[in-house]
């Protein structure tokens, strides 16, 4: 198993490789053009068969201050523990999708984190990766669970 914690740089490419590798396999498979939620499905599915370990729509807690903001805030997935990974079908992704794949990792103390836009002609043009250089919750958020 990964683990933020514990990962190593080549560690860390080879779990990325194998998502990125999954959404190839969906995007080759039905290409661009669907609902995200559609994706959604079949990135879990195309994991499950990758024996990867993944939390679905994982609560990340929020706070400010001490004080827990019941904000409903959700990852697409996180994979094996270690990797946030956040998926689009939209035409163009914005500095706004940029921004919560550098928020999410930071909130719950994950290092790596994955953006793909399905929804894009070649799927290498729509995958995003970034890697913190930290590995402590900042002081905004609480532990993940």
């Amino acid at each position: 198993m990964f683990t933020a914690e514990g990962a190593e740089e080549s560690d860390r490419q080879d779990l990325t490789g194998r998502i990125i590798g999954a959404a190839i396999e969906i995007h080759k498979t039905i290409g661009p053009g669907l609902l995200e939620s559609a994706y959604e499905e079949c990135i879990a599915h195309e994991m499950n068969l990758r024996g990867l370990n993944f939390d679905r729509q994982r609560p990340v807690p929020v706070a400010y201050k001490d004080v827990g903001l019941d904000c409903g805030y959700r990852l697409d997935f996180l994979v094996e523990e270690a990797v946030v990974l956040e998926l689009k079908a939209v035409e163009a992704i914005q500095p706004i999708h940029e921004a919560r794949l550098l928020t999410c990792p930071k909130l719950g103390g994950w290092i790596v984190g994955l953006l793909i836009n399905f929804n894009v002609p070649v799927l290498k043009s729509g995958i995003r990766r970034v890697v913190l250089d930290y590995k402590e919750p900042s002081a905004c958020s609480a532990p993940p669970r």
